[in-house]
This record gives structure tokens, sequence and C-alpha cells, in this order.
């Protein structure tokens, strides 16, 4: 299998068998038949799953076709960071993290510096986190970051952090494995959510830990099983029966994405606009030598006048929910600043594009752009 949506579509399964399903139904059990010794696939909930199997098996085809990866799943995509995290870093470790990525890694920050891990931080731009690397034990990339979409050279920066003796590991969730592969590219871990576009359908909680390297896989399956940080057998094969449709999804989110991005950069209050994808990005020569051709995500970014005009364009959106995560079949999209976790202004916009037709998306932006527009010019001056 040479095509990613065929790829998809087979990831995982079991060999066909007479009047069985193509996916069998998930196993709930939390213990199994242990006659004489304690050995075999499955012995306890906690260890094993043949739901989890099928799906890690799936996962870690998409993240590395052309060699073996070995993949443990998660309840979320934070435990399956914090598990690539602890289950590496020991007290009087360094480790290099994005400055800014993900709202809750200033969280896990203060919980590696009570264990007595140094913690030093640099933006994803311009390769800045190559200044801080001597003397880390890992480094951790979020290529594109989110919420603000800036890439790095994820090859350039593993060859460095290798040269150096450190681990890399890279955030996966907003590129997909379909979009980019961090092993491929040096890294030693590939991490993500799976609540985002790997499942995209909003009805799960899901995260992921891939690798090449046998021995890190069982430490980061010994952590998981340590702190029982398991994912659900119906979320694990909810999981995996999603996988089929991913490069359906990806094509069409990607091609809604650049649409949208192309229509705001008309906008004259439209600040700040981001997307990989688009020619006039700051990110986009370095993407297109390291995503893979016109899959450069579903999220854009923007920043509007102020927190009401944003709340505004937000209110007056038709086919866009206004929530957290990205990723999903239907568009979303939040005013970061409300959460008061990432450093933006109080109107940027993360917007996450779903399926729908393209042209129906951008006329309803525009027109909820128009809206709030009109609505800031109809208010008085005080």
């Amino acid at each position: 299998m040479t095509g990613d949506g065929t790829r998809a579509v087979r990831a995982g399964l079991p060999e066909p068998e007479a009047y069985e399903p193509t996916l069998p139904g998930p196993v709930f059990a939390a213990h199994y038949h242990l006659p004489g010794d304690a050995a075999g696939p499955y012995t306890y909930g906690r260890d094993a799953n043949p739901t989890w199997t099928r799906l890690e098996a799936a996962i870690g085809e998409l993240e590395s076709p052309d060699g073996s990866a070995h993949t443990v799943a998660f309840a979320s995509g934070m435990a399956a960071i914090t598990a690539v995290l602890f289950s590496q870093l020991r007290s009087g470790d360094a480790v290099v993290l994005p400055s800014d990525g993900y709202q809750l890694l200033p969280a896990v920050r203060t919980r590696l510096e009570s264990y007595g891990i140094e913690v030093r931080t640099a933006p994803t731009a311009d390769d800045a986190q190559l200044g801080v690397l001597d003397g880390a034990r890992l480094l951790w990339i979020e290529s594109p970051s989110n919420p603000g979409l800036d890439v790095c050279d994820i090859r350039r920066l593993a060859d460095a952090a290798h040269a150096r003796g450190a681990l890399v590991a890279v955030d996966n969730t907003l590129a997909t494995p379909l979009g980019q592969r961090p092993l491929d590219l040096g890294a030693d871990f590939s991490v993500a959510s799976g609540t985002k576009a790997l499942t995209g359908h909003g009805d799960v909680l899901l995260g992921y830990a891939s690798t090449r390297d046998a021995a890190l896989a069982d430490g980061v399956r010994l952590w998981r099983k340590t702190v029982g940080a398991i994912p659900g057998p119906m979320e694990s094969w909810l999981a995996h029966r999603s996988l089929a449709t991913l490069a359906l999804r990806v094509r069409q989110q990607a091609t809604g994405a650049l649409a949208l991005a192309t229509a705001l950069a008309e906008r004259p209050e439209v600040t700040g606009l981001r997307h990989p994808g688009l020619p006039s990005d700051p990110s986009h020569p370095l993407a297109v030598r390291q995503m893979r051709a016109g899959r450069f995500g579903c999220v854009v970014s923007f920043t509007l006048p102020d927190q009401a005009y944003a709340e505004r364009f937000l209110a007056a959106l038709t086919l866009v929910d206004d929530a957290t995560s990205f990723g999903g079949v239907r568009s979303t999209a939040e005013r970061r600043g409300r959460w008061g976790g990432d450093d933006v202004p109080e109107g940027f916009i993360r917007f996450s594009v779903g399926v729908e037709e393209p042209e129906d998306l951008v006329a309803d932006v525009l027109r909820a752009l128009d809206a709030a527009s009109t609505d800031h010019h109809a208010r008085p001056a005080v």
C-alpha cells in the first residue's frame, strides 16, 4: 500500500475471517483467563487490550509506513505528552520546551521543575530552540505551533539535538501523520492528541506516542501502566473506526483552510493572519519542504481589532461553533484570550476548518465579519 488513503482505510485491521466483522468490536475486559504462568499478550486490563493493539498498530502504520514503529495509546493527548516527558527525564536533567506551545505546557513546566528538572524555553520560529540545546536531555518541538502556527525545521533541530546527546519529541497533533512524519524527519517520538483531527468527530479523548525505538516505547508503556493513563476500549474502537476517513477529512479541511486564509487576507480588519499553506505566510517555504504536499492543517489564526469585535464576529457565525479544540468535521472558532493561557491579543481567533464546502464556509465568515464591522461602526463614540 502506497497511498495514504488506502493505508488509512486498511491500517491495523486483522486478517479477514469468515463471518467476522472487518473491524472487531471493542473488548471490554478487566482481566482475562490466565491459567498457569502469568505470560501472554493479555493478562490484565491495565497492561494491554486487543482493541488498543489494533489501534496502536494502525497509528504506527500511519506515522511510520516505511519502518516498524511502536505506538502506545493513552487516555488523552496530555497523558501522552506527560508520559514521554516524565518517563525520559530525571532530577538534574534539562529539557527544552517551546515558549509558544500548547497552553498546558506552563503547568507541565511547573511540575517538571518541582522534580528538579531544568526547563528552558524558546520560540518555535527561526529554530530558536537551537540556542538553548546544550546539555539538554530532551527537546520538545511543536510544529506547527498551537495556536500561533509557526513552523520550525524538525530535521535541523533533531540533528543538532542528537549531536548533543538529546532525545527529540515532536507534537504532531496539528499536522497529523498524513500531513507530516516526524519520525522520518529524525525525531525519536511523534506524539499527538488523537482527540483532534486524527479522530475528527469530537466524540473521543485520546492520545498516543510513536517511536521506532523499542526501549523508548517500553519506558513510555511502563509509565502508562504505572499511572493508569489507559484509553477505554470503546474510545479506542471509535478512534480506529475514524481513521478510515482521515485522508478524506485532511484533504477537505486543508482545502477549506487555504480558501479561508486566502479570503481573510483581503480583509482590512484582519491582522496577524497565519496559515502555513498560504504563500505569503512566513512559514510557507519551510512548510512546503517539510510537510506533505497540500496538507498544511485545518487551523487558521488571525486577530480582530479587540475582544468585543471578536465576540461579535463569533456570535454572527452560523456554520461555525464557538468551541475550543480543533480538527473536527464541524468548523469551530474561539477567542483564545478567554482562557488566559496563551500569549495572544484579546482579539486573537483560532479557527478550525471542518469539512463543510469551502465556498459556504468562506461566505459565512465574510458575512460574520461584515456584521461585526457594521455593529462596530454603528456604536456611538464614547
